[in-house]
C-alpha cells in the first residue's frame, strides 16, 4: 500500500509542476497533495508543521495566481475593462485550440478590453496588455518555484527514509 501512495504522490508532484504552467491545473495544491500522500505512508512520521506551512503557501500562491495578472494590468495603466479582458482572455485562451493560448489570451483580452474603454489610445491598450503578460509570467514563475520546492521536499523526505523503501 505504501508503494502505491509513493507512486501516486510522485505523480502528483509531476502533475503539480506541469500545472504550474497550465492555468487549468492548480500546480502547488496538487504538489501539496503529493506531500500529504507521502506523509500518509505508515513508515513516515507525520509532521503537522510541514503539512500546515506547505498548505498555507500552496493556498496563498493559488489565490495570488488570480490576483497578479489583473494587478499587472492595473499597474501598467489599465482600466477595469483591461482587467476584465485579461480574465476573459485567460478563459478563452484555455478553450481556444491555439498553441500557447493561455499566454496569448490574457494579453489579447487586456488589449481588446482597453480598446473598448478608449478606442483612440492604442499605446495605453498595449501598455496594459504588456502589464497583463508580465503579471501572468510572474504568477507562473511563483507557481513553478513552489512546485519545484515541494518536489525537492518530497525527495528529501523519501531520501531520509530510504532505508525503509529500498
Amino acid at each position: 500500500m505504501e508503494y502505491l501512495l509513493l507512486i501516486i504522490g510522485f505523480c502528483c508532484m509531476i502533475i503539480g509542476i506541469i500545472g504550474s504552467f497550465l492555468p487549468v491545473l492548480p500546480g502547488p495544491p496538487i504538489s501539496w497533495i503529493g506531500i500529504l500522500l507521502l506523509y500518509l505512508t505508515p513508515e513516515i512520521k507525520l509532521n503537522y508543521w510541514v503539512l500546515g506551512i506547505t498548505l498555507t503557501v500552496a493556498l496563498g500562491i493559488s489565490i495570488l495566481d488570480y490576483i497578479i495578472p489583473a494587478k499587472g494590468t492595473k499597474k501598467f495603466g489599465g482600466s477595469k475593462y483591461g482587467i476584465w479582458g485579461t480574465n476573459i482572455g485567460l478563459i478563452v485562451g484555455l478553450i481556444a485550440p491555439i498553441p500557447f493560448g493561455f499566454i496569448i489570451g490574457p494579453f489579447v483580452g487586456a488589449f481588446i478590453g482597453e480598446l473598448l474603454y478608449d478606442k483612440k489610445n492604442h499605446n495605453r491598450a498595449l501598455k496594459a496588455a504588456t502589464g497583463s503578460f508580465f503579471g501572468f509570467v510572474a504568477s507562473t514563475f511563483m507557481k513553478f518555484l513552489i512546485s519545484i520546492i515541494y518536489f525537492g521536499l518530497f525527495f528529501v523526505i523519501v531520501w531520509k527514509n530510504s532505508n525503509v523503501y529500498f
